[in-house]
């Protein structure tokens, strides 16, 4: 990643903290994008600290205006981001007939039209000044099979799948690649909870390989996408579930 500019949205906590580290220690600068940038203050310091480079910006997925501000920050910064991670993303979770319009607008934005926006952006930028890239959708297998009491949340994540695919088919000219990541179940702070309570346990004992992934687990496949190695592939979707797709019904 030596000389690449990455950007990865919704890297207060959670995965996309994860994947800023990743990209920072393979050697990527790294900006780092929240609504709120004072969250991100201490993943830049960490990353500072492990030598590597990283960039703290605010951006809103749903807001046109903050993504343009954002991304001339980062290029002002070093340069347009040549490595995209769109891992911005939020669930609601309650049965579908109590679920609000709000609810779906709230998701369906941010997961769906956030990708969009940010991915356009960018896209238009690396096109102007003659650059090609590597964008990474963060989706998940729910884009593939359904889960109970998140609607919305898997209507946006099938759609993501669909909109790297035509990003992919569009970008491709400009040597663009555009790949998403569908992880399964990973235990980060933000589930902890509740994959280690008894409904936990019953979905884990329906994953083939028995147990949660960690975020370690995404490194591979996160770095297979952005760089070399993946030079080929694009419109791609890497699920990362030990087997839970493929579980027996």
């Amino acid at each position: 990643m030596a000389g690449r500019t990455a950007l990865v949205t919704g890297a207060s906590s959670g995965l996309g903290w994860h994947f800023a580290r990743t990209l920072a220690a393979a050697g990527a600068a790294v900006a780092v994008a929240a609504r709120r940038r004072e969250r991100l203050q201490a993943l830049v310091d960490e990353i500072g600290a492990a030598g590597g480079q990283a960039f703290a910006v605010a951006m809103d997925v749903t807001d046109a205006a903050s993504v343009r501000d954002a991304l001339g920050a980062v290029a002002a910064w070093r340069a347009v981001p040549d490595l995209l991670v769109c891992n911005a993303g939020v669930a609601v979770s309650r049965p579908l007939l109590e679920q609000t319009e709000a609810d779906y607008d709230q998701v369906l934005d941010t997961n769906l039209k956030g990708a969009w926006l940010v991915g356009q952006e960018t896209a238009r930028r690396l096109v102007a000044a003659g650059r090609g890239g590597a964008f990474i959708h963060i989706a998940s297998i729910t884009g593939e099979r359904v889960a109970g009491g998140v609607a919305p949340y898997c209507a946006s994540k099938a759609a993501l799948l669909q909109l790297t695919r035509a990003m992919a088919l569009e970008l491709a000219p400009h040597g663009i690649r555009v790949n998403a990541l569908a992880p399964g179940y990973i235990a980060t702070e933000l589930n902890r909870d509740f994959l280690a309570s008894s409904a936990g346990q019953r979905l884990m004992a329906r994953i083939p390989q028995k147990r949660f992934g960690t975020p370690a687990d995404l490194d591979g496949p996160l770095l297979l996408l952005a760089g070399e190695g993946g030079r080929f592939m694009t419109g791609s979707v890497l699920a990362v579930d030990g087997g839970h797709l493929v579980g027996s019904l």
